[in-house]
């Protein structure tokens, strides 16, 4: 079941802030499907594909993290492999701030850094070129999903590993009960819905 539930949090330990209900929330969480038991058994999928087959849902939806981060003078949208290349491109084009391509292994030519994190059975890796992110920069990372918050954790760091100030991570989809955000040392999240 989806929520709407756009909101910050930032896990200082400060209380759970949300934001005042935006109309737009509901289209966006009843325009993305939930698939039972894919990739394998247990798993309920969130599909965003059915949001992007809808192009005012779709459009609502980087609207309203451009609304949130227009004046927050960053410089760098870290879009995370598959799904974050889809909602990092057009924030980034928005606020004026470039796009850096946070990919698996072996995807982008050229030389990279790696940041390898754990999953539920075994570890992945993520990595990004280097000079795409420079000393001092602000970043925001993009994904469509937090469930564990591995992916999160890694990109993070790979950012920081460079100099980079990672400002926020923003999602479009939480999965609370998997406590990602605890995992996120203290950077902020902010998400458009939550699914249970």
């Amino acid at each position: 079941m989806m929520t709407e539930a756009k909101q910050e949090v930032n896990n200082e330990k400060k209380p759970e802030e949300k934001v005042v209900d935006d109309p737009r929330l509901q289209a966006i969480s009843s325009a993305i499907r939930v698939v039972p038991n894919f990739p394998k058994p247990g798993i309920m999928f969130q599909d965003i594909t059915t949001l992007l087959l809808q192009p005012k849902a779709f459009k609502d939806t980087i609207d309203l993290f451009v609304e949130r981060y227009k004046d927050k003078n960053i410089s760098v949208v870290a879009g995370i492999e598959a799904r974050g290349f889809i909602f990092g491109p057009p924030i980034a084009l928005e606020i004026g701030a470039k796009f850096v391509p946070l990919r698996k292994p072996r995807k982008l030519p050229g030389e990279v850094i790696s940041e390898e994190y754990v999953l539920e059975y075994g570890t992945d890796c993520l990595e990004m070129h280097v000079g795409a992110v420079e000393p001092g920069e602000t970043a925001l990372v993009v994904d469509d999903l937090i469930a564990t918050g591995g992916t999160l954790c890694a990109a993070i760091k790979l950012l920081e590993r460079v100099g980079a100030q990672v400002l926020e991570c923003a999602c479009v989809i939480e999965l609370p009960e998997l406590k990602g955000r605890e995992r996120l040392n203290g950077k902020s999240l902010y998400i458009l819905v939550e699914s249970h």
